[in-house]
């Protein structure tokens, strides 16, 4: 947003591409932090034996993140590309780790409540660093300058 507003006043190429810039490193690392606080969180979980708490406004924002975030992260990449966005495509991805997040969260509160599996939650979490760690490292490839840093030729979706 802050590199769009930014380009909206009429600032310098120069200085778009730098917040294009930083706005992926902040992206990438945001990312990474993430897969840190899933990791450390998920572990914790599983050695206390604790399993996903459960409400119906959690499950109602789980379901409706997991329906919104992937349509979200479609058309960032999208507009992401058609305007040269390295930092909106890399919030594309953010987007889609929302959606991923969600269905886990929401998966594992269900599987929690109704089977008793305390621990699937967080087996699932931990599933889940894959791909926050490929996306956090896709953006601090783009925010470093490589091309095509997530291997799509272009096309990142």
């Amino acid at each position: 947003m802050w590199r769009l507003v930014i380009e909206s006043r009429g600032a310098t190429l120069e200085r778009v591409e730098r917040a294009e810039k930083i706005s992926s490193w902040v992206v990438g690392f945001a990312l990474l932090l993430l897969a840190i606080y899933v990791v450390v969180s998920s572990v914790d979980k599983l050695i206390t034996r604790q399993g996903a708490e459960t409400s119906g406004l959690g499950i109602a924002l789980a379901i409706a993140s997991g329906i919104l975030m992937p349509y979200l992260s479609h058309a960032k990449k999208r507009i992401g590309t058609e305007i040269g966005s390295r930092a909106l495509r890399a919030d594309g991805s953010c987007s889609i780790v929302c959606a991923y997040m969600a269905w886990t969260v929401l998966a594992g509160a269900l599987l929690t409540a109704s089977l008793g599996w305390w621990w699937v939650d967080s087996v699932a979490a931990l599933a889940l660093v894959y791909f926050i760690v490929k996306e956090g490292w896709e953006a601090i490839q783009e925010a470093r300058g490589k091309e095509d840093a997530c291997g799509c030729d272009g096309r990142c979706d």
